[in-house]
């Protein structure tokens, strides 16, 4: 059986695939908001397609697309 990751919030990046033209995407997990928007933050400066939100059953559930990334990391942390 797999292991369970504790984390409420994930951030997903992409990340250059070595010898290859195409990107892979990778997820890290973070026990709150605030942690992951400091990885967030960081992997902006690497590739503008990064992605966050909440993970099942955390409620509310939050989904924060690329477009809308910059706004998130401007909002004050509740975590």
């Amino acid at each position: 059986m797999a292991n369970k990751s504790q984390g409420t919030w994930y951030v997903s990046f992409e990340r250059p695939r070595p010898g290859k033209r195409t990107w892979a995407r990778a997820t890290e997990t973070f026990p709150n908001e605030r942690e992951a928007k400091e990885f967030a933050r960081a992997k902006l400066v690497e590739t503008p397609n990064v992605t966050a939100g909440t993970l099942n059953p955390h409620l509310p559930k939050r989904t924060i697309a690329s477009k809308l990334m910059l706004e998130w990391l401007g909002e004050a942390d509740l975590a």
